[in-house]
This record gives structure tokens, C-alpha cells and sequence, in this order.
């Protein structure tokens, strides 16, 4: 009678955590989706500040990159 309380508390924590785990995962996969860390204007701003003069092809093709990488 023990072990099988023991038993459900130990396989309810378990699933606990794994919904835990997935529900967190779904939704810093929604938050990054919509709130991009990093934008074009952020992105313009670094290769200024690097001394680049960025073009907007060159700052679609490294946002596109960026993009890839996330998906």
C-alpha cells in the first residue's frame, strides 16, 4: 500500500515535469517568434558601430541567416 503511493508520487512528479518542461518550451518558442532578438535596425546599428557600411542586401542576407538558424 506504501510503495504504490510512493509509486504515484514519483510518476505524477515525473509527468509534472516533463509537462512543465514542454509547456516552458512552447512559450519562449512563441515569445522569440514574435520578440526577434535582433532586428535589421539593431543589426545596422552593429556593423556601424563595426565600421561597416551596411547595405540592405547584406542586411537581409545576414537577417535571413539569423532567421535559418532559429527555425
Amino acid at each position: 500500500m506504501l510503495w504504490q503511493i510512493i509509486l504515484a508520487a514519483v510518476l505524477a512528479l515525473i509527468a509534472g515535469v516533463a509537462l512543465g518542461f514542454f509547456i516552458a518550451r512552447k512559450y519562449m518558442m512563441n515569445y522569440l517568434k514574435k520578440n526577434p532578438p535582433i532586428n535589421e535596425q539593431m543589426l545596422k546599428m552593429m556593423m556601424m558601430q563595426m565600421g561597416m557600411k551596411p547595405s540592405q542586401k547584406k542586411i537581409n542576407q545576414m537577417m535571413s541567416a539569423m532567421n535559418k538558424q532559429v527555425k
